[in-house]
């Protein structure tokens, strides 16, 4: 197995892909998380790119290891962030190098992904977000939709008052009784007020409750998914495997949803569902977005053995990521997407994207 040679970030404010290249010539593709993408880029460079420099390409939970034990000073967010970019790139180029997909490498035989169409407004309209999610139904096949309610970080502050009472059953009347339906409070609510929301939720059969109460307040979740009948799904925000334990251990999660990109990678993100798999919970991964996160997710969640029924896909227009691709991994027909089955990821990032985005290089 050739060395690693150089580490690659093109990065635009809101996006930075990753290029991992070995001393063969052969490149692996990844991302770090969407936003503040180029700050992340920064840090990839500076902690990273030294560590993973001159290693052997193919044992990536070790070198995800070595970047973590080497950060540990910086046990945050961004780390995780710029891990994730270099684990995601060397699952790529040990598909290519091996001619399989990374599902299969993960273990994965689906060939197509159920997903539901996630929702990422809260200043539409009950009545508006209906229509829309009614007409995709019809155009695309979704059996199964999420919608914000509450407001994000809001302490018992809706987007406007009333909302949230008023969009559950609006869409539930739109999208029918045999669509399955689900609410994000995005940190919402404290535990007091989730449990009346929750309670409003169980009566429209709603799917699962998401965040319920600020992510940090591990405790408030516990207590509002120990009152509830709903599953409460939770884990988007954390970077830390010892938190996830406490969250499992505390029943702070029916659902647990790390996010590829924030957890650090496909190697950390497994070690998360095989933690939920252990106590009995399905594994959903969050991606709120249709950058490569959502295209790591069907790779990992079409081969997880405890994954969520359908796998989360943004119905939402991002111009940031416009032309990303050379083609279209994520069209949506009879409610699946194609699990990619080239070499790695199984789809190209444009070469117009690439050189039109900052580039930084860190060689050997």
């Amino acid at each position: 197995m050739s060395r690693i040679a150089s580490v690659e970030t093109f990065s635009t404010q809101f996006i930075s892909i990753v290029r991992i290249r070995t001393e063969d010539g052969l490149e692996g593709y990844g991302q770090v998380a969407p936003y503040n993408a180029d700050i992340t880029a920064a840090i990839l460079h500076r902690q990273m790119a030294p560590v993973v420099l001159g290693q052997q390409a193919d044992d990536i939970d070790a070198l995800v290891d070595r970047c973590w034990i080497g950060a540990h000073k910086f046990p945050g967010s961004y780390t995780c962030r710029a891990i994730g970019g270099v684990d995601t790139a060397l699952w790529d180029l040990k598909g290519r190098r091996e001619g399989q997909s990374v599902a299969a490498l993960l273990g994965g035989t689906r060939t197509h992904q159920p997903v539901y169409g996630s929702s990422m407004r809260r200043d539409i309209t009950p009545e508006d977000e209906a229509a829309r999610l009614a007409k995709l139904q019809q155009e695309c096949g979704f059996e199964a939709f999420k919608i914000r309610i509450g407001n994000n970080f809001g302490n018992d502050v809706d987007r406007w008052p009333g909302r949230t009472e008023a969009i559950v059953p609006t869409v539930r009347k739109a999208i029918g009784d045999d669509s399955e339906l689900l609410c994000d409070a995005n940190s919402g609510f404290t535990p007091k007020r989730a449990i009346e929301v929750g309670r409003m939720l169980e009566d429209y059969r709603v799917g699962h409750f998401e965040e319920p109460c600020p992510y940090p307040e591990l405790e408030w979740t516990a207590e509002v998914a120990a009152a509830l009948d709903i599953p409460v799904s939770q884990g988007e925000q954390e970077v830390d495997l010892a938190q996830f334990r406490r969250m499992i251990r505390i029943g702070a999660a029916d659902i647990v949803q790390p996010d590829i990109c924030y957890v650090g990678g496909i190697s950390r993100a497994l070690r998360v569902a095989r933690m939920a798999q252990e106590a009995g919970l399905p594994c959903t991964p969050h991606a709120a977005n249709r950058s490569m996160v959502s295209l790591f997710t069907v790779h990992l969640q079409s081969a997880l053995p405890n994954a969520g029924h359908y796998m989360e896909l943004s119905i939402e227009e991002a111009p940031w990521i416009d032309g990303l691709f050379t083609s279209d991994p994520f069209e949506v027909v009879d409610g699946k997407i194609a699990v990619p089955s080239g070499p790695g990821w199984g789809v190209e990032i444009s070469p117009e994207w690439l050189a039109s985005a900052e580039r930084q290089a860190s060689t050997l």
